[in-house]
């Protein structure tokens, strides 16, 4: 199989990207048939505000993102080349699909952010495990990567895993945040952000980058980047969709970016 690539915008170590994830936009436009709000008009409007990335999470049942919005912002990206496209998903699902023909059809494809979610699960709600998940996870990182797509696996912030998910050639790990998250704001916050420090600094001694997402938004987000260290990424979809609804795309995307940058990320 030959090496089919898109290539990726440059990187900026110690700067934090914001990626948008627009599933919940996809969610809403569902629950009618005039296709509206449009997708990809939301994508192309947080980049043009600013942010350095677009997620999408497609599950099998098309409850939000459908196929045909993966390609549609896919072909979008190509007027973005300083920005990246990144897919989550199951890749004992439907993930890989989308990895070999997107590549396959030259489109816009950085980043792949495997996730351990069942078919009929609300919501991403842990990380992988190891070792049990090792092994069948490790070809397919692979196989991924030799299409120039980066991986990333969704994880626990767990200090011992890092060393696993090295071991199996991921290139990042993005921590679920949820834990601090819901601990933010309370006397159990601090203990909870530990975790996701210690863990961050497992990651970066072995040389595995570190992402992160789920129910961050612009109360708990600055905090979280001050205290873990070097984070390339966030993704954030649920809060930022609806600090829009009242906002604005323009407005929210440079708040959360204001966040960013008052951590001094």
């Amino acid at each position: 199989m030959p090496n089919i690539s898109v290539p990726h915008p440059p990187e900026h170590p110690g700067k934090t990207a914001l990626s948008v994830n627009v599933n919940k936009v996809a969610l809403l436009r569902n629950t009618r048939h005039l296709g509206i709000p449009d997708v990809v008009r939301a994508a192309r409007l947080c980049l043009e505000a600013g942010a350095q990335g677009i997620t999408v999470h497609p599950r099998p049942d098309e409850r939000h993102i459908r196929s045909a919005d993966v390609y549609e912002i896919a072909a979008m990206m190509k007027d973005w080349p300083d920005r990246e496209f990144n897919i989550e998903g199951n890749p004992h699902q439907n993930l890989m699909h989308f990895v070999r023909d997107l590549t396959a059809r030259g489109l816009p494809l950085h980043q792949c952010t495997f996730v351990p979610d069942s078919e009929d699960q609300f919501t991403s709600d842990h990380g992988w495990r190891f070792p049990a998940d090792a092994e069948r996870l490790a070809p397919l990182i692979a196989a991924a990567q030799h299409r120039n797509v980066r991986v990333s696996l969704f994880m626990d912030p767990t200090p011992s895993a890092m060393a696993a998910v090295k071991a199996i050639g991921a290139d990042r790990v993005e921590f679920y945040t949820e834990t601090y998250a819901r601990a933010w704001g309370t006397s159990q916050a601090a203990e909870a952000l530990s975790h996701f420090t210690q863990a961050a600094l497992a990651a970066h001694a072995v040389g595995v980058g570190v992402n992160a997402g789920h129910d961050l938004n612009r109360d708990n987000l600055t905090e979280f980047l001050k205290a873990v260290p070097g984070v390339r990424e966030v993704s954030i979809g649920h809060a930022l969709v609806a600090d829009a609804l009242e906002l604005g795309y323009a407005a929210t995307v440079k708040d959360y970016l204001r966040c960013i940058d008052h951590a001094g990320v």
